[in-house]
């Protein structure tokens, strides 16, 4: 449910909203943030809670990466021992097994700017656009037509610490909707959480990041995109907030 969504993810119930309505209208979303935000926790949290239920049959997630290509996520002839053999890929599969079923399906790309997405997605780059699902495109190596089911949506994740390999090519951008996922020391989840662990060291340590983050948010070489997330501070309880394990998030993480 929604509420297990906010229970677990440390997000306002308004920007909760705001990103659902995002992703059933535009069907294609982009969570973008600093390292450690809880961009691929949410993304699964996410699709769950739009489900209702926690059906893992209808989430597929990937990881893109600079030799992910065509033949590995549509389709393409693969070596055999005699030969070579037409072979499907994870989202031509993802989406003929959706086609048969009138509830929502979720695809999770991490990384997705790593990866080279007109070569990726080649001809269906265009039939991902919420307005062309259903239309049908010839596919480059199978004599079929192939259309992406409207109950596909598509979440994307990328880090926007990564600089080098963030200047997205605008085909992308105006197929994806961005959402924004910030540190959330602020939100009520997190400051539950700060009073179950109940340790001064921890709070110090909080308020010292929160003022860590202002300074690189407002410096003109960084800014917020290279924020600390909240996530290297949620695995603790509080027995295991020690000085060694604070110590070690700081040092070493």
């Amino acid at each position: 449910t929604a509420d297990d969504f906010l229970q677990d993810v440390y997000m306002s119930e308004e920007r909760y909203n705001t990103l659902t309505n995002l992703l059933l209208t535009k069907k294609n979303i982009i969570l973008q943030g600093a390292p450690g935000v809880g961009k691929t926790y949410a993304a699964k949290r996410l699709a769950y809670s739009i489900m209702g239920e926690k059906d893992t049959s209808r989430v597929k997630m990937v990881q893109f990466h600079q030799s992910y290509s065509y033949e590995d996520f549509i389709m393409g002839f693969r070596p055999t021992q005699t030969g070579f053999e037409l072979k499907t890929g994870v989202f031509y599969e993802f989406c003929r097994k959706a086609a048969d079923d009138d509830r929502p399906y979720f695809f999770i790309i991490d990384e997705i700017n790593r990866g080279n997405l007109s070569k990726i997605f080649g001809e269906l780059f265009m039939l991902i656009e919420n307005d062309k699902r259903g239309v049908e495109l010839q596919l480059l190596y199978a004599d079929e037509q192939f259309s992406i089911p409207s109950n596909v949506h598509i979440i994307g994740m990328m880090n926007t610490a990564d600089r080098s390999l963030a200047m997205l090519d605008y085909a992308l951008r105006r197929r994806f909707a961005f959402f924004d996922i910030l540190p959330a020391f602020d939100s009520t989840g997190f400051r539950a959480y700060r009073k179950n662990v109940n340790n001064p060291k921890f709070d110090k340590l909080i308020s010292a990041v929160q003022q860590l983050n202002e300074a690189i948010a407002g410096d003109e070489s960084l800014g917020e995109g290279f924020c600390v997330g909240h996530s290297y501070f949620c695995n603790l309880t509080a027995e295991k907030v020690t000085d060694r394990a604070l110590s070690a998030i700081v040092e070493y993480e």
